[in-house]
């Protein structure tokens, strides 16, 4: 049992003062102020003075792990090290994503994150597949060699095996047949959700997908057709519709803060964080797989923890980061502008609610899985725990 005192609590709603926090058998017991705390026996006493005790973040979309990256090794212990990656800094849910490739590194790497899953089921809960159906003019890091439309039989062999471990599928609408999108919608697990992403849809055809069971839309700006006076294209699209939810990648290269800054203006809570990490923790400098070959580029102006970097390929397009969800807060709310409840919202609370899990995550309240982040004033991570078990 622990109880966190001194805190100033994000309850995933609002701020407590002064914030007491009590945890057993991981899951948090008791909110309340210092002026009624009462401590049971046996109790650990954990004083945070004051800095922050936030709910832990839930990243949709990552790659890698400080070293290993999943669609070169799709086994449960790549699984682990992404996971064990991330959770040391305030990432306690994640999905591993792979990009584009083989069926049969597909399935491999659903079946290594249904292996851990089991183990760990709040903390992966299932796989991204980003690909490969994709339209080549927007594949942008992806390799050529991988991207297509399904061949026969593809789809049905996807969903065979281990259906339900995909959570989130990115796929670009326009280059499957009406036929194939809607043999897609059939045989999907109603928990796996189809994202828009690398895309280039126009307006009427992004709208159509949203209306016809797409609720996300993957990387917002990146990758997609883009906003124009008379072809509102994908983004337009995103925010035109009434539902759609979208990520975005708060790193400050892929999007100016600007563009994030009006994309939270326009769709509030309907805008979320990944961090997009290819590696993390620190950035692998070079990394190859085939065709897709990447290097960690620094920030030309030297070191800024404002910009940490990142990976392109060799045609020079950006193909990941090289960060975790807790420096996406950090910049929206420090170049973008976004409030501090907002950003971390978008960074635990709206995640957790997108995969079906905001009964459990993304929030301090009584009942909910003791995910928590310890961050001083400028966000940085000074402790994290996972259903009430310390990670760091």
């Amino acid at each position: 049992m622990n109880q966190f005192i001194n805190a100033t609590v994000f309850t995933g709603d609002e701020w407590l003062s002064n914030g007491s926090v009590r945890t057993d058998n991981g899951r948090i017991q008791e909110i309340s102020t210092a002026e009624t705390t009462s401590v049971p026996n046996g109790t650990t006493i954990i004083d945070l003075n004051g800095d922050y005790l936030l709910p832990g973040f839930v990243d949709l979309q990552l790659y890698g792990g400080s070293n290993l990256f999943l669609n070169d090794q799709p086994t449960p212990d790549t699984v682990r090290h992404i996971y064990d990656s991330h959770a040391r800094n305030g990432t306690t849910t994640l999905l591993p994503t792979i990009h584009s490739t083989s069926l049969a590194i597909m399935q491999e790497s659903m079946a290594a994150v249904q292996v851990v899953r089991s183990e760990n089921p709040f903390g992966v809960p299932g796989i991204h597949i980003e690909g490969p159906y994709f339209n080549p003019i927007k594949r942008g890091a992806h390799s050529m060699a991988y991207v297509r439309t399904p061949a026969e039989g593809e789809l049905e062999a996807l969903f065979s095996t281990n259906a339900d471990v995909i959570r989130i599928l990115t796929l670009a609408p326009e280059i499957l047949t009406p036929e194939q999108f809607q043999t897609l919608k059939k045989l999907k697990h109603p928990s796996t959700l189809l994202s828009l992403g690398h895309s280039n849809a126009t307006y009427q055809q992004a709208t159509a997908a949203f209306n016809d069971g797409m609720p996300l839309a993957t990387h917002l700006y990146n990758a997609m057709r883009g906003y124009e006076s008379r072809e509102p294209g994908v983004v337009g699209a995103v925010f035109d519709h009434p539902t759609v939810r979208a990520s975005i990648i708060a790193d400050s290269y892929h999007c100016n803060p600007t563009t994030i800054r009006i994309a939270y203006r326009l769709l509030g809570e309907r805008l979320f964080l990944i961090s997009d990490a290819l590696f993390a923790n620190p950035p692998r400098p070079t990394f190859e797989l085939g065709q897709f070959v990447v290097h960690f580029e620094p920030d030309p102006n030297g070191p800024d923890p404002s910009r940490p970097g990142r990976y392109v390929n060799n045609e020079g397009n950006l193909a990941g980061s090289a960060i975790t969800l807790i420096d996406c807060v950090r910049i929206a709310v420090e170049q973008a502008g976004i409030p501090l409840t907002n950003a971390l919202r978008m960074a635990s609370t709206i995640p957790a609610e997108i995969i079906g899990l905001g009964d459990l995550l993304g929030k301090i309240q009584p009942g909910y899985l003791a995910n928590l982040v310890r961050a001083d004033k400028t966000l940085h991570t000074k402790g994290v725990w996972a259903s009430g078990k310390q990670l760091a």
